[in-house]
């Protein structure tokens, strides 16, 4: 390929794979995803109007994880119309195609052609996880682009090694401040750094790079949250920091975690035939298990011919990818937090059919990727694109837009009870200078005589114009029924003389809006519209 031409490919790639990810976001329709009502919506609006001192956890404990990274998508969504916000964080997701394309590119030098590219970025956008979460407002797929960059500038050949590193280093450094998932990656990157001709100044200026974008991009927030609770990390890993506000153990997911090495080993063919283990949503996905088995057949290979079939590159590569998974399969073992080793097992894919296929073809063959090598190549990106399926997070159509009206009895300013979650995206929703209190959090419930129950008893002594609601789901499930009776904790009581209003739900699962009135707690009814409550 000309120098010309290389330099035309990039900006029509880059243009590509952002109105791939549009035109994907416009079809698939507005985000609503669960985490999206709990705590991402809140953790936009907490920051821009300063709500953090005010309210007591609206989306439960995850309401303390780092706000920074759901910052952005919080602006596109309330200040563009719909649908253009949803196709402006489209296009943004769909620029992690632009970076596998280019790290594709590094990874095959000089045998990287279009037809080798093209299918590696095939694979790449039918990325079962990946896909799911394009113009959604999820961290993972965001975190993935400085991951991805961070990725090709380590395995690149720019001969300026240690601003090279320092870059990858602050890449990669800042998507794990931004979300500490992702410092499996971080750890892989390091690790495979000890491979290169001087490892020791590699790690450093890695290093240096990382520690320097998680200061700027976790510090602040951790230094609130020891502020404020006691713990940098509050309320996770308090076996170790010890906050008196949380309980004194660490906060783990352990559902997708495998029963034992052989389940473990399994898990990629699970993948592939359509079992989830590592995640509540179903997806199908066959790269992983593509991946083992083009390895075992490299490895063959090298044995049966007494030849090293990978470069020392190609091994790096290799060592990055796997450590990293082996990170991530014994810290979470949830599959969105691996959205990056689904990006980057499709170069890895084509990488593995190229040396393997040049390995056996005839001695005297052309140099570059002969047309058995390229036809083998684009049938498996085919075959790997059709055999997937992407997660679905929960959507509604864009003719449908979610915009509620509210009654007029919730339109001034009040202090909001939350018995159920999630009701996190309700607070830009309901009138500026409100208070959200959570008060049903179970994970890490308020504690007595803490730091946010003394909030909320400070707020409830000052009361603003539009009183005390409790909010709560109608029609709820027989075994999830509003917590009721933790308004006794703060000698508040639904007051029957008044009706609850009904504010209409994101996903259908209306709300009721109750008027809360100092006393005794009293039997109020656990589901639908109570008996002279009114909705719009």
């Amino acid at each position: 390929m000309s120098i010309a031409r290389k330099q035309l490919a990039m900006p029509l790639v880059i243009a590509g794979s952002a109105g791939a990810g549009a035109l994907y976001a416009y079809v698939a329709g507005e985000d609503i995803n669960w985490d999206w009502q709990n705590y991402h919506e809140y953790a936009g609006v907490a920051l821009v109007q300063g709500r953090f001192d005010v309210d007591a956890a609206p989306g439960g404990f995850q309401s303390f994880l780092n706000p920074l990274i759901y910052l952005l998508p919080y602006l596109l969504r309330h200040g563009l119309p719909a649908p253009w916000w949803g196709l402006a964080l489209g296009a943004l997701h769909g620029l992690n195609l632009a970076l596998i394309w280019w790290v594709t590119r590094v990874l095959l030098g000089r045998t990287a052609d279009a037809v080798t590219m093209t299918a590696a970025v095939t694979i790449a956008a039918f990325s079962p996880m990946a896909l799911s979460e394009v113009g959604t407002s999820f961290a993972d797929i965001l975190a993935a682009l400085p991951i991805l960059a961070g990725v090709g500038l380590i395995f690149s050949d720019d001969d300026e090694l240690g601003r090279r590193f320092v870059l990858a280093g602050l890449l990669i450094g800042a998507a794990t401040g931004l979300k500490l998932t992702n410092a499996t990656f971080l750890i892989g990157a390091g690790v495979s750094l000890l491979l290169v001709a001087r490892p020791l100044r590699a790690i450093l200026a890695f290093a240096a790079g990382s520690a320097i974008a998680g200061v700027v991009t976790a510090g602040p927030w951790a230094l609130k949250m020891a502020r404020d609770f006691g713990s940098p990390l509050y309320p996770f890993y308090n076996s170790i920091f010890r906050s008196p506000d949380a309980p004194l153990g660490s906060i783990a997911d352990t559902r997708f975690m495998p029963q034992g090495v052989l389940d473990a080993l399994a898990y990629p063919f699970y993948w592939a035939i359509g079992r989830h283990p590592s995640s509540e949503s179903p997806f199908r996905d066959p790269r992983f298990a593509v991946v083992i088995l083009l390895l075992m057949a490299v490895i063959v290979t090298g044995l049966w011919q007494r030849r090293e079939v990978l470069s020392l590159r190609d091994r790096r590569f290799i060592v990055f990818g796997w450590v990293s998974y082996a990170l991530w399969m014994h810290a979470f073992s949830i599959q969105r937090y691996l959205i990056p080793l689904e990006l980057l097992a499709a170069p890895l894919i084509v990488l593995l059919l190229t040396r393997l296929i040049d390995a056996w073809r005839e001695r005297g063959a052309p140099e570059g990727p002969s047309r058995g090598v390229q036809a083998v190549t684009v049938a498996s990106a085919l075959a790997i694109a059709l055999a997937s399926q992407p997660s679905d997070w929960t959507r509604r159509p864009w003719s449908d837009p979610y915009q509620p009206r509210l009654a007029a009895a919730l339109q001034r300013p009040a202090a909001f009870l939350m018995l159920h979650k999630p009701l996190g995206y309700l607070v830009p929703l309901l009138p500026a200078g409100s208070r959200f209190y959570q008060l049903s959090e179970i994970v890490v419930p308020i504690v007595p005589g803490g730091v946010l129950d003394r909030r909320i008893r400070s707020g409830l002594s000052e009361p603003l114009p539009g009183g005390i609601w409790a909010l709560y789901f109608a029609n709820s499930r027989a075994d999830y029924p509003p917590r009721l009776e933790l308004l006794a904790d703060y000698d508040l009581r639904i007051d029957e003389s008044r009706p609850c209003e009904h504010v209409p739900g994101v996903d259908g699962t209306d709300i009721m809006a109750c008027p809360v009135v100092p006393g005794a707690i009293s039997a109020a009814p656990t589901a639908g519209l109570k008996p002279g409550s009114r909705a719009d």
